[in-house]
């Protein structure tokens, strides 16, 4: 059954009606309001056209409300209250460092997000955080979803609804082969040599352009490289890659975490490197995202600043990336 459209109410309107039910004067209300006599005056009637009668009769020594004015008074109040209190519970969460960070990650939760999740809970101990996997074939359904409230993930990233934070290091390609693979015993590959191997790659949902950056369908030169099998996720495309079903791209400390004897890794020049991102979803920003954003940018900072120290040294650890 239909109900008939009820106009929009203004918040100042009903706020206005609620004072001036407790002052019973117009002056005094314009005073608690900070707005002019004529103003609560100019609310007052926006209201009573609204529900289509009266709700205060006022003449010129009293100012009293109507039977309808009584009731509605009752009936408002208590939601007006709990109206207020859930805008005042959500600015508080907004400001807050405490309760629960969620983070998304694809493929490996390597060392650098650990660090930086460990310098957010340093500073804000009374947060706690929750790490989820994300499917590789669904690089930002979880935040659209809320699921997760910040994604470590891949880029490219070119969402218009979506906001992307620091980027970690970037790190070489390399291609995982079963060990019975022809191009499996070699030293290097180049993008080119791609067009012999079909590419295994991420499913959708993810976005078309994504799916084209991790699994480039021609190589720099133009040569069609082919396709492989789709996949959801990291493990099943090592999976089918180990079974010979075809090659699939990976950075190199990420090959290094998921090594398997079945398994080559051989490297790729001519690629774009693979680099990670934080990404969120900016009508859900809240004091903990940027808290969190803070932590990972501190920590790729001094990522940056040890590199540089040990530019002249013959060892540089190598750092991990997500896939």
């Amino acid at each position: 059954m239909g109900t008939a459209a009820v106009p929009g109410i203004e918040l100042r309107e009903l706020e206005c009606f609620l004072v001036l039910s407790e002052e019973l004067h117009f002056g005094r209300t314009g005073e608690r309001l900070y707005v002019s006599q004529s103003r609560v005056s100019q609310l007052l009637r926006a209201l009573e056209s609204r529900i289509g009668a009266r709700l205060v009769d006022r003449t010129s020594r009293r100012v009293c409300l109507t039977p309808l004015g009584e009731e509605f008074r009752t009936s408002l109040r208590p939601a007006y209250e709990a109206l207020h209190a859930t805008v005042e519970s959500a600015r508080t969460a907004a400001r807050s460092i405490e309760g629960r960070l969620t983070i998304g990650f694809q493929g490996t939760a390597d060392d650098r997000i650990m660090r930086s999740i460990d310098a957010f809970h340093a500073r804000h101990p009374g947060c706690a955080t929750e790490i989820i996997e994300i499917p590789l074939c669904d690089p930002f359904g979880a935040l659209r979803s809320g699921a997760v409230d910040v994604a470590v993930a891949l880029l490219p990233v070119a969402e218009p609804d979506l906001s992307l934070g620091p980027v970690f290091a970037a790190q070489q390609q390399t291609l995982a082969l079963s060990v019975r693979h022809p191009l499996a015993a070699r030293a290097g590959l180049t993008a080119e040599d791609l067009a012999s191997v079909p590419l295994i790659a991420p499913d959708a949902p993810a976005p078309a352009y994504w799916r084209e950056a991790h699994a480039p369908t021609a190589t720099p030169g133009g040569r069609p490289i082919p396709a492989g099998p789709s996949v959801s996720t990291l493990q099943e495309g090592l999976t089918l890659a180990a079974a010979g079903r075809g090659g699939m791209l990976l950075c190199r400390p990420t090959a290094d975490y998921h090594g398997r004897r079945d398994l080559a890794f051989v490297p790729v020049t001519g690629l774009p490197d693979s680099v990670l991102g934080l990404v969120h979803h900016p009508a859900r920003e809240t004091a903990r995202i940027r808290a969190f954003h803070t932590a990972v940018t501190e920590t790729i900072d001094a990522d940056e600043a040890g590199n540089a120290r040990s530019a002249g040294s013959p060892w540089i650890a190598t750092e991990k990336c997500g896939r």
